[in-house]
């Protein structure tokens, strides 16, 4: 319920927070926000990562129609670095195991990266 759809906005805002401590380039996207961590910017954005996430886990079996307008917005509009999105999809992955260390199990973890990877070749499809 509501208690699980706010631990993922918790776990997408965790999530970009460490990309942008790790990857500090990756902040040149945002510098019209405050991505310091927690901030509601940061809050914000955890929270729509994790609804387009969890919008693709739902409807994996048309993932690429589902990702179509955020595919537009990153490629066109905000012409961000599709590197990012695999730097994104490897800091959800220590997110998750970092805040639900049972969790992650090998074939959980393996599945997750799959469903991560095939999240990145939709999103970059746009910047052909």
């Amino acid at each position: 319920g509501g208690h699980s759809i706010k631990k993922q906005h918790r776990i997408g805002a965790k999530a970009i927070t460490r990309m942008f401590t790790a990857h500090p380039t990756t902040k040149t996207y945002f510098v019209h926000i405050d991505v310091s961590p927690s901030s509601a910017d940061i809050m914000a954005h955890g929270r729509k990562f994790a609804v387009a996430i969890s919008e693709a886990v739902v409807h994996i079996d048309k993932i690429a129609s589902t990702l179509d307008k955020l595919s537009d917005l990153h490629a066109q509009k905000l012409h961000m670095d599709p590197v990012n999105f695999a730097l994104l999809g490897h800091c959800i992955l220590v997110a998750i195991g970092a805040n639900h260390p049972g969790l992650l199990q090998a074939s959980t973890l393996i599945s997750m990266d799959k469903f991560l990877g095939c999240r990145v070749v939709v999103l970059i499809s746009k910047y052909r």
